[in-house]
């Protein structure tokens, strides 16, 4: 079985709100834990990641659009 890759994009910046990387989605905590994880631990942790990026996209919009912009 091949390894699980990291979602990691090399977008490493935190969102305030959320406490997600805003690049893959994922806690500070799962980021420093993944190479110790086991490939169940990290399949789990992309399980979550989907509907976390979701939200962050609807963020992002709710948050321009509280500013005024497009």
């Amino acid at each position: 079985m091949t390894a699980v890759a990291s979602p990691c994009i090399n977008v490493c910046q935190m969102h305030a709100g959320t406490g997600w990387c805003v690049g893959c989605g994922r806690t500070l905590d799962e980021i420093a834990a993944w190479s110790r994880l086991d490939d169940g631990g990290k399949r789990a942790v992309w399980t979550l990641l989907p509907p976390r990026m979701a939200s962050l996209r609807r963020l992002k919009v709710a948050e321009r659009t509280a500013k005024g912009q497009p």
